[in-house]
């Protein structure tokens, strides 16, 4: 029923869940429904003891990047990415409404999608003579 809610009242919606959550919004184009997907997903997947025998503060970033790519690759489609981790720098080019940036403690995420086109045939200029 997202459909009869307002564009302030799903802004709000996702505000309450992130502070539920503990996690920090930092930035995104994503729709608010996408969001809230990959908010849930990260904070259940560093939450579940039986992914990592690592404690609770130490969070393997790699494993949470592979797990939300994947997740959102088979829900929206593939040439999702996803970086993770304590201490990064990043300028990605992304789809539009594919981009977010958000953090769990002290671990930072960026999950970005990029479009991909078929290629059919070779153009002149790429063919060997």
């Amino acid at each position: 029923m997202a459909q009869d809610r307002s564009p302030t009242e799903e802004v709000m919606k996702l505000a309450a869940i992130a502070l539920s959550l503990n996690v920090r919004l930092r930035s995104s184009d994503m729709p608010v429904d996408m969001q809230e997907r990959a908010l849930r997903y990260a904070r259940s997947f560093l939450d579940d003891p039986s992914i990592s025998s690592a404690p609770k503060h130490c969070p393997n970033p790699t494993l949470l990047a592979r797990a939300l790519k994947k997740e959102f690759d088979s829900v929206y489609g593939v040439a999702w990415h996803c970086v993770a981790g304590k201490s990064f720098g990043s300028f990605v080019t992304h789809s539009p409404g594919g981009f977010m940036y958000f953090s769990i403690d002290s671990l930072f995420i960026v999950l970005f999608k990029t479009e991909v086109k078929m290629v059919t045939e070779l153009e002149p200029s790429s063919q060997i003579s």
